[in-house]
């Protein structure tokens, strides 16, 4: 079973969401402040985390910060309705998506779902040949890793899949709607930046082995990855 941990110091929120997901044959855990929500997701038992911004102790993006410094676990951030700063912060900082409050338990479930997805094993093709590579680029889709001359690049599981995505089909646009259905696993929704936000953060990882151009923007029809690196 899929272990979640939820991070949100509304207790009463918390309880019927933990009573839902469990229905839906979820584990989930809970913590009620920003410290403990740290340290629980620190020891690495945990499938995927739902943080909350709004946190005693520590602010969702500051746990957020200190998670991505050292796990790559999966993190879905609750925000403030209609509040695209946050939003926009969360995913620059490393979230793989978000949900704004108030929210039907429903969304939440199928959100994470989609993100779970994205993080389970390959289909059989790519278990047999999972290794891409372009120059000196390689992704390997059943490790879920990548590296540039053989050095690891520690992406996000969004940031993973866009880039997984964009190297199967090297030298093509990719629309910003399919790399939303393939990288983030929902439809693209109106104003929806995620993809955006995503991209500059790959580029910047892969900027800092002189490959940030090698993700091409293509105003108004989506992103491409050129063929050589």
């Amino acid at each position: 079973m899929t272990h979640i941990l939820l991070i949100d110091d509304d207790t009463d929120l918390s309880a019927m969401l933990g009573e839902y997901l469990s229905v839906e044959r979820f584990i989930v855990d809970h913590a009620y402040d920003g410290r403990q929500g740290l340290k629980k997701t620190l020891t690495g038992k945990y499938d995927l985390v739902v943080l909350d911004v709004m946190m005693p102790e520590l602010d969702g993006f500051e746990v957020l910060r200190r998670i991505r410094s050292e796990s790559s676990v999966p993190v879905i951030m609750l925000t403030a309705k209609d509040d695209n700063i946050d939003r926009i912060v969360g995913l620059e900082i490393g979230a793989d998506d978000y949900l704004p409050k108030p929210f039907n338990p429903r969304e939440l479930l199928a959100r994470l779902r989609a993100v779970l997805r994205r993080t389970q094993t390959n289909t059989e093709q790519e278990h047999h040949n999972p290794v891409a590579q372009i120059g000196v680029l390689e992704v390997n889709s059943f490790k879920r890793t990548a590296s540039i001359n053989g050095r690891a690049l520690d992406l996000t599981s969004a940031e993973f899949n866009l880039l997984h995505t964009l190297v199967k089909q090297a030298g093509k646009i990719v629309s910003k709607d399919t790399l939303t259905k393939k990288g983030l696993g929902r439809g693209l929704e109106k104003y929806d930046r995620s993809v955006d936000m995503h991209m500059s953060n790959l580029r910047k990882k892969m900027a800092l082995h002189n490959l940030g151009s090698m993700i091409i923007t293509v105003r108004g029809q989506g992103y491409q990855l050129a063929n050589e690196a």
